[in-house]
């Protein structure tokens, strides 16, 4: 195996992809870079296997792994991923165990159904067909007040789910994380440089274990606490947002790994 000088990992709602229209566009001058020099690109979202597989396929990045459902699962390369995992279905049976008053407030992509997700995610109906095929976790909107959030993470907690918040959603699973999977995927390249750009709680694990870590700026959410790593700046943060702060940053780090 030839030796990389460095890989990437990505988020997608909000990083790679537009957080109202998720569309990549203004990132492809960055990613054709990557593609010539042979860079292994791994995306890292909370969405599906079916969901990443068809994008990764979009992108060109089907000989890279990709990490699934919030970190939860690793797709490999090239993999045609299941439809629907039994992990997946003990986690819903667990849910439906929480206490009423807390189990309704949380509205998760099993309630929703495919319409309903397309309808609260903006997605086309193929697409919301898709997140709803899950193997690892559960993503969901919480209408309650904070203190019964936390009672409700609490229940979960005792039960062996755990809960992140990203970009959107609040995903419920029996734990694993980008930075987990991460490790791994970069195990199949001889484990070189990792750089990981993300603009979510959920991301925070795998930007501060990277060797280069990018905050992409998301106009719609909190900004990221001061993460370690950023006062030496092993962390940076984008100016621009979404996808052009994504393509801002790796034409930076591109041209500046290459020349080392």
């Amino acid at each position: 195996m030839t030796k990389i000088p460095f890989m990437v990992f990505t988020d997608l709602d909000g990083t790679l992809l537009d957080h109202e229209t998720y569309s990549y566009d203004a990132a492809l001058p960055a990613l054709s870079r990557l593609k010539e020099m042979a860079i292994p690109v791994v995306l890292a979202s909370s969405k599906t296997g079916p969901e990443i597989a068809v994008l990764r396929d979009d992108l060109g990045l089907s000989a890279s792994p990709a990490i699934v459902e919030n970190g939860a699962g690793l797709l490999a390369p090239h993999d045609v991923p299941p439809a629907r995992g039994d992990g997946y279905a003990r986690l819903r049976r667990l849910l439906d165990d929480v206490a009423p008053d807390l189990r309704r407030a949380f509205r998760g992509f099993g309630d929703m159904g495919p319409e309903g997700v397309a309808e609260n995610a903006g997605l086309k109906a193929a697409a919301a067909e898709m997140a709803c095929q899950r193997s690892y976790s559960e993503p969901g909107i919480w209408s309650g007040s904070p203190e019964g959030e936390a009672a409700f993470i609490a229940a979960l907690s005792a039960k062996g789910i755990k809960a992140r918040r990203g970009g959107r959603y609040l995903t419920l699973s029996f734990g694993g994380t980008k930075a987990d999977r991460m490790k791994e995927a970069a195990q199949l390249f001889g484990s070189p440089r990792l750089i990981a750009l993300g603009d979510a709680p959920n991301d925070v694990e795998m930007l501060e274990h990277a060797d280069l870590g990018v905050i992409i700026s998301n106009a719609h959410s909190t900004p990221l606490p001061e993460l370690a790593g950023e006062q030496e700046g092993r962390i940076l943060r984008s100016t621009k947002f979404g996808p052009e702060g994504w393509n801002e940053m790796m034409q930076k780090l591109i041209s500046k790994l290459a020349a080392q």
